[in-house]
């Protein structure tokens, strides 16, 4: 039996919103963006860093701004880039401390609030109770801290990003909701509804998960909810914690390929566990695979089961990304259960793949796509400036470690904003938990606090033998 899909795919509509001197959404390019990892207070740092980006085809920056020192201080690191010609819209991420996204808004073309902390509490995963006349007084507390924040916004011309992370769902939403994409909505629509009610306008939405078919059934799910609500703000993509390298990249062009090839989309950014310039000219060759990868996915054809593509690519990585980004949705959606790609690599001086490079590559989308798992799972934060211990040499540490661990699931997370809850779906969690301090979880669990840097690898590889021989 054959099956060929034949999809009627074009790019959804949005609204415009202005984020300093460009324009996102509407008939406008989709647009690349990066977040630096310096500490945002180290203004010759970061302006560097926002440069290497910037040059790299970034088109907006974003940066952590844990509290009020770290907003204050974009004031300088915009002012700094200005003065060297640099005009690219500067983005304050904020969590945890809502009256930190007022001071940003200042000096900020755009400010990032976390729908999961921005009123609630950090997420503890405890079961709260809520009668309706409960709950309608915590969304007025959310109506309380917004409003104020928003006629900064009106004030100042400065745009807003609603991001939330399925990695970082306040236990209100999930005691009601459940760990759902309905969840996942709903926490995103509370705010939508409000900044509506206030004339608001000036917004890009995420929602985030390093799972990629959560990620992409909820942006599904979020794009027809704000139609049946009249909202049509524009959309910014990403696979959260999406790891490094090759992983990594196949990952990400799984969950935004999918969506990108759907129409849906007007901002993205490839989370690596690398520098932050390295992302760009990922999420540009995503960006420019579109019309290619929409017309590879409607035309794919599936035999008892499985997925046949036959495609061109100029380099390894670009048939990486090429291959990941047609086979998603298709792979995402359950449609099939199996990959088979057969390739040309049209680049004179590299070979054309070997059988068993192939098999890697397929059975990596496959695993992207939640299909079948042949190798040990890796959730690893890009990092940013809440990062307070050396991520990139710890995770290669981790990954020699457990490599060959088929289907364990390891998250190495940098702070505690996404950490805990990303650890939901990880056998095993290693998190910063402070300068120099790590703490290790099991499942939900936080099983070790506080440990040192220094011995909290060994910890963690320690905890996993001793599971592992008790199986």
């Amino acid at each position: 039996m054959n099956t060929k899909f034949d999809m009627s795919l074009k790019r959804r509509l949005t609204s415009v919103t202005k984020v300093g001197n460009i324009e996102i959404g509407g008939k406008n390019p989709v647009r690349i963006q990066s977040m630096a990892t310096t500490d945002t207070n180290d203004t010759e740092a970061s302006v560097a860093q926002a440069k290497r980006i910037i040059d790299a085809g970034g088109e907006l920056v974003r940066f952590t701004t844990q509290g009020i020192r770290e907003a204050e201080n974009m004031k300088n690191i915009s002012a700094a880039l200005k003065a060297d010609g640099y005009d690219a819209p500067l983005v304050a991420d904020v969590h945890f401390t809502a009256h930190t996204a007022d001071v940003a808004a200042k000096y900020c073309e755009k400010v990032r609030i976390n729908p999961g902390n921005y009123v609630d509490p950090g997420r503890t995963f405890k079961h709260l109770e809520y009668t309706d006349d409960e709950y309608a007084d915590e969304l007025k507390k959310i109506e309380r801290k917004l409003v104020p924040f928003l006629n900064i916004c009106k004030e100042r011309h400065t745009a807003v990003r609603i991001g939330v992370n399925h990695g970082s769902l306040s236990d209100r939403i999930m005691s009601r909701y459940g760990d759902t994409p309905a969840g996942i909505v709903e926490s995103c629509m509370e705010f939508l509804r409000i900044c509506r009610c206030e004339k608001f306008n000036d917004i890009v939405i995420s929602i985030k998960a390093s799972n990629t078919v959560v990620m992409v059934t909820t942006v599904r799910l979020l794009v027809q909810t704000m139609d049946k609500e009249g909202m049509h703000y524009p959309l910014h993509l990403g696979v959260t914690e999406a790891g490094e390298g090759e992983d990594g990249r196949i990952k990400s062009a799984v969950g935004i390929g999918a969506l990108l090839t759907e129409g849906i989309g007007d901002t993205i950014r490839v989370s690596l566990s690398e520098e932050p310039e390295a992302e760009i000219p990922v999420a540009r060759r995503l960006v420019e695979l579109i019309p290619e990868c929409t017309e590879l996915r409607r035309n794919a054809v599936i035999e008892y089961g499985t997925l046949y593509l036959d495609l061109n690519a100029s380099t390894w990585e670009d048939l990486q990304l090429k291959a990941a980004m047609a086979a998603g949705a298709i792979l995402i959606d359950k449609r099939a259960g199996d990959l088979r790609i057969s390739c040309k690599i049209e680049n004179g001086t590299q070979a054309v793949p070997t059988a068993e490079q192939l098999t890697s590559l397929q059975d990596s989308i496959l695993q992207a796509a939640r299909i079948k798992f042949t190798k040990t799972e890796y959730i690893s934060c890009p990092g940013c400036g809440r990062t307070l211990y050396d991520l990139r040499s710890t995770i290669a540490r981790i990954k020699e470690a457990t490599k060959g661990m088929v289907g364990v699931k390891i998250g190495i997370m940098g702070c505690i904003v996404n950490g805990p809850g990303e650890m939901a779906d990880a056998d095993y969690g290693y998190v910063g938990a402070g300068r120099g301090k790590i703490s290790l979880y099991k499942n939900k669990e936080c099983v070790m606090k506080n440990i040192p840097e220094e011995e909290a690898v060994d910890r963690l590889l320690e905890l996993i033998a001793a599971d592992r021989k008790t199986d």
